[in-house]
């Protein structure tokens, strides 16, 4: 079993990035194998709504001038998937957003391509607004027919300069569980 953490911070090895490796610490430990990709400093854009990939179904954006067909076919292979953002003014980084939009677009023209897989959202914030974060990761989840743990609390992390994430107790537990309990879940899905 192979889990995805996809990082939608611009800053790399930062508290969102942090937080996934949290999560992947308890996967790894269940013997589930993982790999992080940053969008961090990666040139890309959102979706041009030309639905080739609804013609194409090729598992691929037609739109192949940048980053998001390597997260998309990461995902693809992937069991599970976690996406992190931090709470950019109350909402997912664009980063974040870009990607969402692209790959949901193609999960939707490739027969629900995502279907069944599991995912996890984290969010990284630095005081509020990362419930609404958290519920657009969830939405993409939910529409790509996706199955999601919970955990212990909200998956959020508080911290504003790199690092401080580690400082938050409690978000570092609910990383802990949030682990434990995709762990267990795809397990159950394998058996």
């Amino acid at each position: 079993m192979k889990v995805v953490g996809i990082s939608g911070s611009a800053r790399k090895g930062g508290n969102t990035s942090q937080m996934i490796q949290k999560v992947f610490s308890v996967l790894e430990a269940e013997g589930i194998e993982t790999s992080l990709i940053e969008l961090g400093g990666k040139s890309m854009r959102g979706c041009i709504a030309c639905y080739k990939c609804f013609q194409n179904k090729d598992r691929k954006c037609a739109v192949d001038n940048d980053f998001i067909n390597e997260c998309i076919a990461a995902m693809d292979e992937a069991d599970g998937i976690i996406l992190g953002s931090p709470t950019y003014f109350a909402n997912l980084s664009p980063e974040m957003k870009c990607l969402i939009d692209r790959a949901g677009m193609v999960g939707r023209a490739n027969d629900d391509m995502y279907a069944r897989k599991v995912g996890a959202g984290v969010v990284a914030n630095r005081r509020g607004g990362s419930i609404q974060v958290f519920n657009a990761l969830n939405a993409f989840f939910f529409i790509e027919q996706m199955i999601v743990p919970g955990s212990r609390y909200w998956n959020l992390g508080r911290g504003l300069d790199k690092g401080d994430v580690t400082n938050d107790v409690e978000g570092m537990e609910t990383m802990e569980v949030l682990g434990k309990n995709m762990a267990w879940l795809m397990k159950k899905i394998a058996d």
